[in-house]
């Protein structure tokens, strides 16, 4: 949604700057010299999108207009989440997890936490990372496991922010080939008046100011939107990862929380006080998994 209104207020604040200067805004509409910028970007992502990663690259643009940050309330949640988790775990065994981790959506624990629910990766994540805690992973090798999947995601997700990256950086130059393009065709009417010419021109330049436009006021930021929801989805993956090893190196579940919370922004994540009353609540509620 605020990909949208960033796109509508560039645009209108280089449209508004221009009318207000006495520009002339039909001779900016020039749909072929877009045909020409648009198609050539929309090629060089064909080109360098083999296989898989089109469907990433496709995904990635789709989550530059959906902006699904976890709020404050989220990590709390999952804060909680992790509480009860680490509680039932503490008092029957990690064993008794194997039921829940089965099917995490239908877990009397899980199904309590929609907003976490939701975030199939991270849900995949501590999914798996249960089944080897269940499974009798120690620490130390359930830290390299976990370090070796963040890895992976981090590399899967940060591809298409480079081809989206590419592809704004080649825009300028697009814009170019239609600018040239346009002189071209400028110079089969140089026979006709200084109006018709100054009207080629115009379209000529027109291509330019598109594709540096396209670049940096629509590509380069969707890029940036993406990358920064990466970083953010690798501070919820990096939260349940603290916590859950601190609880295998024997910290009690709230102590294991708080490694957990640490693992986040400072600006984002809940107070320590918040957290504490609020897995406080869930203690002093029915045992978790009962």
């Amino acid at each position: 949604m605020f990909s949208i209104i960033g796109i509508v207020v560039v645009f209108g604040a280089v449209l508004g700057g221009f009318i207000l200067s006495g520009g002339p805004v039909p001779v900016l509409w020039q749909p072929y010299e877009l045909l020409v910028i648009m198609g050539a970007a929309i090629g060089t992502l064909i080109i360098g999108a083999p296989g898989k990663m089109r469907g990433r690259l496709m995904g990635s643009l789709g989550k530059a207009f959906k902006g699904a940050v976890p709020t404050k309330a989220d990590y709390l949640d999952l804060l909680k989440m992790q509480f009860e988790v680490l509680t039932f775990m503490r008092r029957n065994g990690a064993i008794a997890l194997e039921a829940h981790v089965a099917d995490l959506t239908k877990s009397d624990i899980f199904s309590k936490y929609p907003s976490f629910l939701k975030n199939h990766h991270a849900v995949d994540f501590y999914a798996d990372a249960l089944r080897q805690v269940v499974n009798g992973a120690s620490a130390e090798d359930l830290t390299m496991l976990l370090d070796a999947e963040m890895d992976v995601h981090h590399e899967e997700g940060h591809l298409p922010i480079s081809m989206i990256k590419s592809t704004g950086d080649a825009l300028p130059g697009l814009g170019i080939v239609a600018a040239v393009l346009g002189i071209v065709i400028t110079m089969g009417h140089l026979d006709g008046g200084a109006e018709e010419i100054g009207h080629h021109v115009a379209a000529s330049l027109v291509g330019t100011f598109l594709g540096i436009l396209l670049c940096y006021g629509v590509m380069q930021p969707l890029a940036t939107n993406v990358e920064m929801q990466g970083v953010a989805e690798s501070k919820y993956f990096a939260c349940l990862k603290d916590g859950l090893l601190a609880a295998l190196r024997g910290a009690s579940p709230m102590f294991a929380v708080e490694f957990a919370r640490k693992a986040l922004f400072s600006d984002e994540r809940p107070s320590g006080q918040e957290t504490e009353e609020a897995c406080k609540a869930l203690k002093n509620a029915a045992p978790a998994g009962s």
